[in-house]
């Protein structure tokens, strides 16, 4: 499936940020838990999310499409979840499959977790890990990757945790896990990151405290605590505006409006490192959805410099460094990124693959052992390259984002996995004046 980008004068537009991904998940998880029907608005139906709601419903919950984005789903309640008949199939989704292993831990259910060829390959150990300290057992392969048959229980031993590694989807799973177990559960985060799952079980009625101490946090949860059904209307992805912002600031003639986007620190790190690098970004307050508030960003051609992202930055764009190195091989001067080692393992070893991804396109660039180094282009990136996937969704759409402002066109390898994060991408990208085409140039 592969596809051609082909450089265009001017990306211009206004497009709805599609559902934020990791809040789409959340609100499928934690409705299907809840007690009652929980209305659910503005989900994303990419195939991760997707694979989610499955998974629940294999579960017990009933979790039914009444609509484009609109869902029910009536929760398990007191009587808890149910060993499932199938397998749970979490295709490509990270976070999918780790929550998940933190929900089913804390139920007396046994439960087989499958993923693709690439989730396969993503260790699981980080989360299996902490679960096992709770009295979780488990059956895996030596390098604890999927498929895996998880054993829950209903009387999980609370722990207090320190991820080795900031990570939203390993605080998130020993959280959910945390709600069933006996006493109070804590994790304390070297750095903070994403806070999505404490502002939606707070919205579902649980109690979370979080106490920060500088670039540090410790957030508890005690357990026994039930959740009731919510509406809730899901925000803007920040993480899949990032693609229609950088388009903008790249393009010889940009300027896109993207609205009802999630504004939350923990969300933002691109944006901030793209004003560093000399980017023009506008947002205005337009409320709030999920409990968390929503604004309208307007995006423009730039004259990119190069910069050294601080390490601060790094857990809050932690999803955004493949369009960020795009955003760098543009740019005058040398970008410098550090400590994002956990790209690594993501749905790809995004380092490895953003060096490859820019390379291929004439870019000079070298891979560091938590980061990469980008000398730009001066706003004259060669391309011309294919690109090699590595079925990660986000170098798809990089690859393709650099292509509408090369000098050649760029192609990738493969699209099918786009769908996954951003069904719309390829509709709202033409709407907005790119040139993307099945096939190669």
């Amino acid at each position: 499936m592969v596809w051609t980008s082909h450089p265009v004068k001017q990306i211009t537009g206004t497009l709805r940020a599609p559902g934020d991904k990791s809040c789409s998940h959340r609100a499928l998880i934690l409705g299907g838990l809840a007690k009652g029907t929980s209305e659910i608005s503005g989900l994303l139906e990419g195939e991760d999310v997707l694979n989610t709601g499955r998974v629940m419903a294999a579960l017990g919950a009933d979790v039914e499409r009444v609509g484009e984005g609109a869902w029910q789903v009536t929760g398990v309640g007191e009587r808890g979840l149910q060993t499932p008949k199938i397998d749970l199939d979490f295709g490509n989704s990270g976070t999918g499959s780790r929550l998940m292993l933190g929900v089913v831990a804390g139920y007396p259910v046994e439960a087989r977790f499958i993923g693709d060829e690439s989730l396969s390959g993503r260790p699981m150990g980080r989360v299996l890990d902490p679960l096992t300290e709770m009295g979780v057992q488990y059956e895996a392969s030596d390098g604890k990757t999927l498929p895996l048959t998880l054993k829950g229980l209903s009387d999980l031993s609370a722990i207090s945790y320190q991820p080795p590694h900031a990570s939203a989807q390993v605080k998130s799973c020993i959280l959910l896990a945390g709600l069933n177990a006996q006493g109070e559960t804590q994790v304390r985060e070297p750095r903070i990151t994403r806070d999505h799952s404490e502002r939606m079980l707070r919205g579902f009625g649980a109690e979370v405290t979080s106490q920060r101490d500088g670039a540090a946090n410790v957030v508890s949860i005690q357990g026994g605590q039930s959740l009731f059904a919510q509406e809730t209307i899901v925000p803007g992805d920040p993480s899949s505006a990032a693609f229609l912002a950088a388009a903008a600031m790249i393009s010889p003639r940009g300027g896109v409006v993207v609205e009802g986007m999630m504004s939350n620190e923990t969300r933002d790190g691109f944006y901030r490192a793209a004003a560093l690098m000399g980017a023009h970004v506008g947002a205005e307050d337009v409320g709030t959805a999920a409990g968390e508030r929503l604004i309208d960003m307007s995006f423009e051609s730039a004259e990119l410099k190069g910069t050294e992202i601080p390490v601060d930055l790094v857990p809050s764009m932690i999803d955004e460094f493949p369009i960020l190195a795009v955003l760098a091989a543009f740019a005058t001067g040398t970008t410098v990124v550090k400590g994002a080692e956990e790209l690594r393992v993501k749905e790809s070893d995004r380092i490895k693959a953003v060096v490859e991804m820019l390379r291929v396109n004439g870019v000079e660039v070298e891979e560091t052992k938590d980061g990469f180094i980008v000398h730009g282009c001066a706003g004259a990136v060669p391309g011309g390259g294919l690109v090699e996937t590595h079925h990660d969704h986000r170098i798809a759409m990089s690859a393709l984002i650099m292509g509408t402002a090369s000098q050649n066109p760029v192609s990738i390898d493969d699209a099918a996995m786009i769908a996954t994060s951003y069904p719309e991408f390829m509709a709202h990208m033409k709407s907005l004046g790119a040139d993307l085409q099945k096939g190669t140039s």
